[in-house]
């Protein structure tokens, strides 16, 4: 008998020693728990070390928060971030994750609705009204806010007003238009002078893209999963438009980015329809200088859509794991509240971000000479403020390629109609 009770008692203490040892794993470990341990260190993972990292360590710089951690950034490649995000969180551990992440605007939904355990809100942390109302449907889900937006992608139509001149156009014939204006511009630019007005890659398209969110509509609906194909107007209207500048023989094709540069530095062209983010490339050809403006994108001919439309664009995002507090301080003192670092990112990376309060600063206001005097930046962030919120929702990559090929279909001959009821068919079996 007393064997068997100092049996029980051995028993016992073995259970509850692994209890502990259990409890103490838990809580110093990568869980998503509630509670997270205080660390020294944070790291971040961004791609473009022109741009993104760039903004990290000016940011590292800037910080005016209470915090004594050291912040760590890594650079990968976009497509190595989405593997690594997407290996690790659907093994379900957060092992080797950084503390902040950055992506791509078109991509988050598909992270935020797979995985919304693995990040940390920031509802509390920020204030989402300080930001681009665009941004907010995208870096927000079920409630919450997730990410805090970072680069605004609003996009522009850079123009040569010298071929317009040729033309006989000046620079408010092409403000504020449509898109079937703009090609009836574009038909007169090229009897005039020979040259195209756009590059189109028909495995790319971007074009559509901005098209359809002129008018606040995107590939699926409001869910952000049902795909929205058959029945958008607006992408077949932007089929439609497409199609027409094929057919006017307005447009240069082009098949990569070297070739789409190219086509502007060279003068072979006469507008750039496209992203802020074209406007270094733009710069490169300086015997041009002068002979460029912005002004805002065209619209589809619809009710309600507008001249602002956005391509591209990034946001931050913290996970779940240890030092969240300390990674959602950091973009708070950083990103989040200081207007004198969006300063600072204009003038130094030429980097747009949608923090409304920076706008009004003075790198806002700069003059371009390369635009004739153009005060771009401040145009842009105004544009900004005007872009269509959408939910990208999950599969924007993967309904484009599907697209692309009812692209190729219809430039070929197919019935539109037929086409998008083709493209929903696939896009609901292949997306379920």
């Amino acid at each position: 008998m007393k064997k068997f009770y100092l049996m029980l008692m051995m028993l016992l203490g073995i259970v509850v020693l692994a209890a502990c040892s259990s409890g103490d794993e838990a809580s110093g470990g990568e869980s998503n728990s509630e509670g997270s341990a205080s660390v020294d260190k944070i790291t971040a993972w961004a791609w473009d070390p022109a741009f993104n990292i760039a903004a990290l360590e000016k940011a590292k710089e800037a910080y005016n928060g209470d915090g004594t951690y050291e912040v760590e950034v890594i650079e990968n490649a976009q497509d190595d971030i989405i593997q690594k995000l997407n290996t690790g969180l659907s093994s379900g551990t957060t092992k080797g994750m950084p503390n902040i992440v950055l992506i791509e605007d078109y991509r988050a939904q598909s992270f935020l609705q797979a995985y919304p355990d693995a990040f940390h809100p920031l509802t509390d942390v920020i204030n989402s009204d300080d930001f681009a109302e665009y941004k907010i449907a995208t870096t927000s889900f079920d409630g919450k806010q997730y990410g805090l937006p970072f680069d605004s992608g609003v996009a522009g139509l850079y123009v040569r007003t010298d071929y317009l001149e040729e033309a006989g156009y000046t620079v408010e014939d092409v403000t504020n238009i449509t898109w079937d204006e703009y090609i009836e511009v574009g038909k007169k630019v090229k009897e005039a002078t020979g040259k195209n007005m756009l590059t189109l890659d028909p495995n790319d398209l971007a074009q559509v893209r901005m098209m359809i969110q002129t008018t606040g509509s995107w590939y699926v609906q409001e869910d952000g999963s049902t795909p929205n194909l058959a029945d958008n107007e607006a992408l077949a209207k932007g089929f439609e438009t497409y199609k027409k500048m094929m057919d006017e023989d307005i447009a240069k094709i082009v098949s990569d980015w070297s070739q789409f540069v190219g086509a502007f530095n060279s003068g072979d062209v006469a507008s750039v329809p496209t992203g802020n983010w074209i406007t270094p490339s733009v710069k490169q050809a300086a015997d041009q200088s002068g002979k460029w403006v912005v002004v805002p994108m065209p619209r589809l001919d619809m009710d309600g859509a507008v001249n602002a439309s956005n391509l591209g664009g990034s946001s931050w995002y913290v996970l779940n794991v240890d030092g969240k507090e300390e990674a959602a301080d950091f973009l708070l003192n950083t990103f989040g509240s200081n207007p004198d670092l969006y300063q600072t990112l204009v003038k130094d990376i030429g980097a747009i971000g949608t923090y409304s309060a920076a706008a009004e600063g003075d790198a806002f206001a700069v003059e371009d000479e390369f635009f004739g005097g153009q005060q771009i930046i401040s145009d842009f962030s105004q544009w900004t403020d005007e872009i269509p919120g959408v939910n990208y929702g999950l599969h924007t990559y993967a309904i484009e390629d599907i697209l692309v090929t009812g692209m190729q279909d219809y430039l070929n001959g197919a019935d539109l109609n037929q086409v998008l009821e083709n493209a929903q068919s696939q896009a609901e079996a292949q997306l379920k």
